[in-house]
């Protein structure tokens, strides 16, 4: 099942029609709908008749090669549940999604009594709309969304026909490492991944938006690269979660941001691209290039200019953590995206959209305590999490908006002075275990649920093997690790597409 159209059922999207000197809604803005109507053979009929002109259209509108037809078929609502409850209990990025719920709760994104799969289950369920599969090379259309929507969905879904027939999506868009890193050499295999899924999503969701938007305005005889100001109409609507989805309406921030991150950064990525660097740049191009993290996906205009990627180094942490009692657990990156919704989400969004842009690298592991009788606590697991940042005031900014929401996370919080070593340190007693905090010029160190003494060790041994600047150029393969939402963002990506994507 491959990215599809995920859509609330309950509402239609913004038809774009470009008008001299502008754009704007046909008809208004969105309009509801209160009963869902299955579709007629015949109307089911003549929609899959559109399919080989449709994706004409799409192929010369991309300059994507078409080397073969695609069959499109339409699946009822009971199907899509029945697939979607299948992928979560056997795919394997929803596998390690659902380990890595943990590490979220323990970071503090998500609530510790959340229980994020059947959330996620509910909340696609109610949005799903249309999907590609690149399994079977099939197009599958949705017999309750409304006639009216069916063509642009279709637009947006033979866009990634073609990025299958280019790429092969099952390969391309899955570089992630299976199974949990167990000593020094799988954590830098882990490290050495070929670029990440997040960004890759984000480029395979912002090409179908250009598609999607350029078919609305195939009748003006304008494109999506004359009127940018409808990308950042239909990115505006996307980035909206307070309507449409009952469901949306209540997800935690992370979730949120995860759905709409591949449409709204992912069309903003395009669209750039594409009035830079043109058609075949902003499609073919980025195939072939695909951005390596979610800081190229944030700023083009750096990916265009092959600007380094922030990137750590993890050092061999498996024998202090197997002394003290612990096994591995999990590895990654906290990558941009990441350290923008925790700040968000911790601090509020004026000091997110602010702070954000100056991460410059941030890297985490978790380890789990060998006898701990609950492993689905997150007072089992032990956290590092260090990070660098463009100058010392971004660095002190995230220090202490992270250091004021400990309290929202741990019972029991109590700040020890007497164990400090000096002014750079915060030491804490909590429920869950020793807290450190380190603010050092640019760096930021955390960890939690490690004694303080081996918390210290830790962060020696982290910032030891730490080089001075970039480690990696954004146009070399490698080396990355699967950011902090990575997993949440591929998975839901590859679920389908949303139709708060489509406002």
């Amino acid at each position: 099942m491959r990215n599809g159209c995920l859509g609330t059922g309950v509402w239609l999207a913004v038809v774009w029609v470009a008008m001299s000197g502008g754009a704007r809604a046909q008809g208004g803005a969105e309009r509801e709908v209160t009963t869902e109507k299955i579709l007629t053979k015949v109307q089911q009929t003549a929609l899959l008749a559109d399919i080989d002109a449709t994706l004409k259209f799409v192929s010369k509108d991309t300059k994507l090669e078409l080397k073969k037809p695609v069959k499109g078929v339409f699946v009822s609502r009971e199907a899509v549940s029945k697939e979607l409850r299948k992928r979560f209990d056997e795919d394997e990025s929803a596998k390690r999604m659902q380990r890595s719920e943990l590490v979220l709760k323990k970071f503090g994104l998500l609530d510790r009594s959340f229980h994020l799969g059947p959330f996620m289950l509910r909340l696609l369920t109610e949005q799903i709309a249309g999907y590609y599969d690149d399994k079977t090379r099939m197009m599958n259309l949705l017999d309750w969304v409304p006639e009216d929507q069916q063509l642009p969905v279709m637009a947006h879904e033979l866009t990634h026909a073609l990025q299958d027939q280019r790429v092969g999506l099952t390969g391309w868009n899955d570089q992630e490492v299976k199974g949990i890193a167990k000593s020094v050499a799988e954590d830098n295999h882990h490290i050495q991944l070929d670029e990440t899924d997040t960004a890759r999503e984000a480029v395979l969701e912002g090409q179908a938006m250009l598609s999607y938007g350029d078919y609305e305005l195939k009748d003006t005889g304008k494109t999506m690269k004359d009127a940018p100001q409808i990308a950042e109409q239909i990115a505006a609507g996307a980035a909206d979660t307070s309507s449409g989805s009952p469901v949306m309406a209540r997800a935690p921030l992370l979730l949120q941001q995860a759905l709409v991150f591949p449409y709204v950064e992912g069309l903003g990525f395009e669209e750039t691209v594409l009035v830079k660097s043109g058609v075949e740049g902003a499609f073919a191009g980025t195939l072939d290039r695909p951005p390596s993290s979610t800081f190229e996906v944030l700023h083009p205009d750096l990916y265009l200019q092959h600007v380094a990627v922030p990137v750590m180094r993890l050092p061999d942490v498996h024998p202090l953590l197997s002394a003290a009692g612990f096994e591995p657990y999990d590895v990654g990156v906290m990558g941009e995206l990441d350290v923008r919704i925790t700040t968000e989400l911790f601090g509020g969004r004026p000091l997110a959209v602010a702070l954000a842009p100056n991460w410059d690298g941030g890297i985490y592991y978790a380890a789990q305590k060998k006898d701990a009788t609950d492993k689905e606590s997150t007072a089992s697991l032990g956290l590092i999490y260090s990070s660098r940042w463009k100058n010392e005031d971004s660095a002190r900014s995230f220090f202490t908006v992270y250091e004021n929401q400990l309290g929202r996370k741990y019972s029991g919080l109590k700040r020890r002075m007497k164990d400090e070593k000096d002014e750079s340190e915060r030491v804490y007693s909590t429920s869950e275990g020793d807290v450190l905090l380190t603010l050092s010029g640019e760096s930021v160190f955390i960890g939690e649920g490690f004694d303080v003494e081996l918390a210290r060790k830790l962060r020696d041994a982290v910032d030891g093997v730490q080089g001075k600047g970039p480690m990696m150029q954004a146009e070399e393969r490698g080396p990355r690790m699967p950011e902090l939402m990575g997993g949440l963002v591929g998975w839901m990506g590859s679920m389908g597409m949303m139709r708060m994507g489509l406002r």
